[in-house]
């Protein structure tokens, strides 16, 4: 099982900064992206249409032979986690939790901050995961939605970047915070600006840096690790045309992305169905 690859999803680009991070700490693994370009955003949508989505997209990679799936997406992983851990037949690793354990181990203050989109953020998933692992932290969340298209359009260095930043972290500032936790995907590409607007006293919990941590740490214990010599290769599908996918990818990886296949909705569905 070594040999197999890690699977990804996501409902669109944000996960590739996890696959970024993975392709860092990893770089023997080969990893296959699924991007649900068609559907994007699941943050709109309901918790059971997530859960259904989650379920197609995890049937499809599964007959793909991966060894590990990876749910690079913040709603999916707050809403589709537990049934693809129940359903599926290799280890499932979301975002959440490990970004909430690394903000418990890095506060001093006790009071943790949490960006994210709406949806995430409405959710209150790393709100009840940081609470589940010390109940005595607490939790101020603060929806930044303006930082999706900021790093999808590459304006994560500029005027307008830290401008929207100053106003969308004033009140985390003032309420002291000492550890913030980037709660979507896409927030990793901004962390320069976030971290001028923050300020030195304030520690960055980047989730895609520490799930790429948690599924090395997993693969290391079942022995699944590939040998450290070889050089991992990556594959990419997405339900929509691969052009934008393609456009943006590039700038969230800062190189060529490769092939990327485009794969038909009906296809997941049939997968699940088979099933």
């Amino acid at each position: 099982m070594s040999w197999q690859a890690i699977g990804i999803f996501d409902s669109g680009v944000g996960g590739l900064t996890v696959l970024r991070e993975l392709a860092r700490t990893v770089p023997q693994e080969d990893t296959i992206y699924f991007g649900d370009t068609a559907r994007v955003p699941y943050g709109t949508k309901s918790p059971d249409t997530v859960v259904r989505y989650s379920q197609e997209i995890a049937s499809f990679l599964i007959k793909l032979d991966i060894k590990l799936l990876v749910v690079a997406c913040n709603t999916a992983s707050a809403v589709a986690l537990p049934m693809l851990r129940r359903s599926l037949p290799v280890p499932v690793v979301g975002v959440i939790e490990p970004g909430a354990k690394k903000a418990v181990e890095a506060t001093r203050s006790g009071i943790v901050g949490v960006i994210g989109t709406s949806g995430t953020i409405r959710s209150s998933a790393y709100s009840r995961a940081i609470k589940k692992l010390n109940p005595s932290v607490s939790v101020i969340a603060r929806p930044c939605p303006l930082f999706v298209p900021l790093a999808e359009e590459g304006w994560i260095d500029n005027e307008i970047a830290r401008m929207t930043a100053r106003l969308y972290l004033e009140e985390l500032q003032k309420a002291g915070v000492d550890t913030l936790v980037l709660g979507c995907t896409h927030y990793p590409l901004l962390k320069k600006v976030i971290a001028e607007v923050m300020g030195s006293g304030v520690t960055l919990v980047d989730s895609a840096e520490e799930t790429a941590r948690t599924v090395a740490d997993i693969l290391k214990q079942k022995k699944l690790l590939r040998p450290e010599a070889e050089q991992g290769n990556h594959h990419y599908y997405v339900t929509d045309v691969p052009a934008g996918f393609i456009r943006v990818g590039n700038r969230f990886l800062g190189g060529k992305l490769g092939d990327v296949y485009q794969v038909s909705l009906e296809d997941c569905r049939i997968e699940t169905e088979k099933d």
